[in-house]
């Protein structure tokens, strides 16, 4: 930092400080989760860890705002292939989490997405359902019933179902996730 000679020129470059590292958290973070979309997690996961890194540098390592960061890098793992390191960023979230009871629902909805893909990824397919169901509950509540959030656990749901042969359940899903997509072409 630089030599400041008044309280107010350090306050003021402290909030300078402050501003740019969360400018980088949001650019690492939405870099993250584009390569995540583009199907190249092992460039996701640089980004992610300078998220997380400066995350934790502006907010503190039990935040709840480090979170996305460490589920960011989850997911990223989880793609790669890498299921240990995964279970270890979604570990910490999950703590993080638990120690805050005033999380919001739309953090813990996509906890509870990423645990149910890492547990599809590692073939236990009851626990899988089990935290997609509650990250369709989670999404709910956060954005409502008819929203693309609530959709995305229907549809991995549905595909945990679908490795299973219960086509029934499967259709059912699906049928939900087409209903949401039906409900907001109608809106716009």
């Amino acid at each position: 930092l630089p030599f400041y000679s008044s309280e107010k020129e350090r306050k003021h470059g402290t909030e300078q400080l402050l501003n740019r590292q969360k400018h980088i958290i949001d650019l690492a973070y939405s870099t993250a989760q584009k390569f995540i979309l583009e199907g190249k997690p092992g460039k996701a996961i640089p980004a992610g860890l300078q998220a997380l890194r400066f995350s934790i540098r502006v907010y503190g390592s039990y935040s709840v705002d480090v979170v996305p960061a460490y589920l960011v890098l989850a997911e990223a793992c989880i793609d790669a292939g890498c299921l240990m390191q995964a279970t270890t960023y979604l570990s910490q979230a999950q703590w993080i989490v638990l120690k805050t009871p005033d999380c919001s629902p739309a953090v813990q909805y996509k906890l509870h997405r990423d645990l149910g893909l890492l547990y599809a990824a590692k073939g236990n397919l009851e626990q899988s359902v089990h935290h997609l169901a509650n990250d369709i509950y989670l999404a709910s509540c956060a954005f409502g019933p008819n929203t693309i959030q609530t959709a995305g656990g229907y549809f991995h749901m549905a595909n945990i179902f679908l490795r299973q042969n219960k086509m029934d359940i499967v259709n059912s899903l699906y049928a939900e996730v087409s209903k949401t997509k039906a409900h907001l072409i109608f809106i716009s």
